[in-house]
C-alpha cells in the first residue's frame, strides 16, 4: 500500500502574521502576540480581565472572533514569503498539505479566501483544515484527528511556539519548528529558518519509515 504522507500547519507565526490585523478586531499588537497560538477562550480570560467571566466575557469575544474574520477576509495579514510557491513544491513531491490551528471558527476561511488558496480536497493545494472553533478540542487532539481522519501514514507538524511543540509530541507526530515565528522551542528539533527551507527539512522528518 502507497505511503500517504502529510504536513500539518499552524497559522498564526508559521504561515503568516496576523497579529497588525487582528489587533484592530481585539487590542494592542503586542498584547495579541502574546497570546498568539493558544485558545480562543483563554485569549479572552487573558486580554479581558476588566470583564466578568461568563456571558459578558463570551459575548465581547464573539463580537471580537466575528469582527477579525470579517477584517481578514477584507485586509489579509503578512503572509511569509514563499508560502504558496512551496506548498507547491510539497505538493509536487507527493506531500499532503493541511492546517490545524487554535483559533475561532472562520479565521483559517478568512486566510485562504483572502489569498485565493483552493482547499477541501486532495485536488487542492490545502486539503483539511481543522480548528478549536469548529470543535472545541486542543490542538493535540485536533492534530492527531487530521492524520486519523486523512488516513496519513506518516505525518509532521509544523508550528513556531512551545505549546504546538507540546502538542505535537502529545499528538505522537514529528515537529519543525518554524525559527522566524513568535517562540522558542525548549528542546532539539528540526527548525526552518525560512519557509522554503521545508523542501529540503520535510524529508529528512518524515518519509523514512516512521508511523
Amino acid at each position: 500500500m502507497q505511503m500517504k504522507k502529510g504536513i500539518i500547519f499552524d497559522m498564526d507565526g508559521t504561515v503568516w502574521d496576523s497579529s497588525e490585523n487582528v489587533a484592530a478586531a481585539w487590542t494592542t499588537r503586542e498584547d495579541i502576540q502574546s497570546v498568539m497560538g493558544k485558545p480562543m477562550d483563554v485569549i479572552a480570560d487573558t486580554l479581558f480581565t476588566y470583564t466578568e467571566k461568563g456571558p459578558e466575557r463570551d459575548a465581547l469575544r464573539y463580537s471580537c472572533e466575528n469582527y477579525e474574520n470579517e477584517y481578514l477576509s477584507e485586509h489579509g495579514g503578512i503572509l511569509y514569503e514563499g508560502v504558496i510557491e512551496t506548498w507547491k513544491k510539497l505538493k509536487k513531491a507527493g506531500y499532503h498539505i493541511y492546517i490545524v490551528s487554535n483559533c475561532q471558527a472562520g479565521y483559517i476561511e478568512a486566510f485562504l479566501g483572502y489569498y485565493g488558496i483552493s482547499y477541501g480536497t486532495e485536488k487542492d493545494l490545502v486539503e483539511d483544515i481543522e480548528c478549536y472553533g469548529n470543535n472545541f478540542l486542543q490542538k493535540d487532539e485536533n492534530i492527531k484527528l487530521m492524520a486519523e481522519r486523512n488516513a496519513l501514514s506518516e505525518a509532521c507538524y509544523v508550528g513556531d511556539i512551545q505549546s504546538d511543540y507540546d502538542a505535537t509530541m502529545k499528538a505522537g507526530l514529528p515537529f519543525i519548528h518554524a525559527k522566524y515565528g513568535f517562540g522558542t522551542i525548549d528542546a532539539e528539533v528540526p527548525v526552518i529558518d525560512k519557509f522554503s527551507d521545508l523542501v529540503k527539512v520535510v524529508p529528512e522528518v518524515i518519509g523514512k519509515g516512521r508511523k
